[in-house]
């Protein structure tokens, strides 16, 4: 007889896992220097954490966040729009669920960053310790704060799957793919061929130039869409260029009213 693993186990287990093979990944392809966009040096000299403290951030970040998992997924409770475990929820169901659910992640993650930014203490006792990656790497993609981990992720995980009415099952797919997209928005790279880059407006581009130093009041969107900053007046387009000594440059545009 098998080992039967639920599908709540799945969800909380397998998106950790995901982060970690996809950060490593990224981080094989940080040495094709012409896909880069910082250099390695700036990676080294740039950046105020070292890498071993964003991975002891890191794991412990996924300790507290599964086991809050676990528990959210008791309380919640959903069985995919009426659906039992039995029976498979059709793909247009499916769909819909994980359409609403990227767009209330983007909604509250949009307006929490926002806010942790504008408001001076949060960011200076919280936001800051993201910051501190002035040039953004894979596996730094949830290097945060413990608070603003729970602020930002687990409330809003939570929220993105009770409003969608999302299945624990369908869950797996939703929080393994959004782990994967805010890897490669953290990446620092700009890959040919990159379907998130082809789909999304919001890419590692897009990302890195609110992680520039003159870049910190835009840009807020995350992880899918940029609709709320076109929305709200904090969107900053960039153009990408190719920089001497290989490698590309995303460059902001600065807007005049």
């Amino acid at each position: 007889m098998g080992l039967a693993i639920s599908d709540e186990l799945l969800g909380t287990f397998v998106p950790i896992l995901v982060y970690w093979v996809y950060s490593a990944i990224n981080m094989a392809f940080g040495s094709l220097h012409n896909y880069r966009l910082h250099s390695r040096k700036d990676e080294e000299d740039k950046n105020l954490v070292s890498k071993s403290n964003v991975i002891k951030n890191v794991l412990f970040q996924q300790t507290i966040q599964a086991t809050l998992a676990i528990f959210l997924y008791k309380v919640i409770g959903n069985e995919g729009g009426g659906a039992s475990k039995s029976q498979s929820i059709s793909p247009t169901i499916m769909a819909r669920q994980f359409i609403l659910a990227m767009f209330v992640l983007d909604t509250w993650q949009y307006f929490m960053h926002r806010y942790f930014h504008h408001n001076k203490f949060l960011y200076r006792r919280f936001h800051s310790h993201h910051h501190r990656l002035v040039v953004p790497y894979a596996f730094g993609a949830i290097y945060n704060h413990p608070l603003e981990a729970f602020v930002f992720d687990i409330i809003g995980g939570a929220l993105s799957y009770s409003i969608s009415g999302m299945s624990p099952r369908t869950s797996i797919y939703f929080f393994s793919f959004a782990t994967i997209k805010s890897v490669d928005d953290h990446s620092g790279l700009w890959l040919p061929g990159n379907l998130f880059h082809i789909f999304f407006n919001n890419n590692s581009a897009y990302h890195d130039v609110h992680h520039h130093l003159y870049g910190g009041k835009y840009n807020f969107s995350q992880p899918f869409f940029v609709m709320w900053d076109r929305i709200m007046g904090t969107h900053m387009p960039y153009s990408l260029e190719k920089r001497a000594e290989g490698g590309f440059e995303g460059r902001p545009i600065k807007m005049t009213k």
